[in-house]
């Protein structure tokens, strides 16, 4: 098993032990739930802006210099990645806005309501796992910053489904979650990722998700939200990237 591999199993993991351990996180003394979501929410801010857009950029600029010698590289085909960022926000929020409908019309917790939302977070955390050893092989610290971003993030996530679902994401939500992200991880061992086109692909329709998760849920709500707290992560995270890009260049 090669040390990227292996560096994404050890990642997995951890992000899947967030999962089932997201309800104490979040009811840890001392730290006030509206901190730790403003928090995570400026940090997930600055992973957005800062990372994940210039790397769907990267993608695009990787997939042109493929594909010159096939066919004409033009304007309207530097969107095409861009294409799948928005498809891929576009289908997730399409699966959440399905998800909530169907509950608020049964006003009860719908099963048929739980299994798509639960689904479209389940191939998230799939996707996740699936591209975790190509940015592993990019660079240690650029991964494990990355990890850090989407833990806070699951921590989030854990609360809006049991807010939706409280008595079936508690029975078999973050056990179908945490699963996804192994199962990720055991698709890149067998099938792993070697096509330029379908990394960049597959890395754009995360994005896509990503930016939905981020804007909807991370940003700090009406719910005792801190913009200190807020800026702080944002201030934070965006110091760390620049520090670990500067040591990788």
């Amino acid at each position: 098993m090669g040390l990227a591999l292996t560096g994404s199993l050890v990642i997995a993991l951890v992000l899947a032990g967030l999962h089932l351990a997201a309800p104490r996180i979040r009811k840890l003394p001392l730290v006030p739930e509206g901190v730790t979501g403003s928090f995570a929410g400026g940090l997930a801010v600055a992973y957005v802006f800062l990372h994940l857009l210039p790397e769907i950029a990267e993608g695009n600029e990787a997939v042109g210099d493929l594909l010159e010698d096939t066919i004409e590289v033009t304007p309207l085909f530097d969107l095409g990645i861009f294409v799948v960022a928005l498809t891929g926000f576009t289908v997730f929020y399409g699966l959440d806005r399905l998800a909530t409908t169907r509950r608020r019309r049964r006003r009860r917790d719908s099963a048929g309501a739980y299994w798509v939302h639960l689904g479209a977070f389940a191939f998230y955390n799939t996707l996740i796992t699936y591209t975790m050893a190509l940015r592993v092989e990019t660079g240690y610290l650029f991964a494990i910053l990355f990890a850090i971003a989407m833990g806070l993030h699951f921590v989030l996530t854990d609360r809006h489904l049991e807010e939706h679902y409280p008595h079936r994401f508690a029975s078999s939500g973050r056990l179908v979650l945490a699963g996804a992200l192994l199962i990720g991880w055991l698709l890149s061992a067998v099938f792993a990722p070697t096509s330029t086109v379908v990394v960049a692909i597959l890395t754009a329709l995360l994005g896509g998700s990503v930016l939905l998760n981020v804007f909807r849920e991370e940003l700090p709500s009406n719910r005792g939200s801190s913009f200190p707290w807020f800026l702080g992560g944002l201030i934070i995270y965006s110091i760390l990237l620049a520090l670990i890009t500067a040591v990788a260049q």
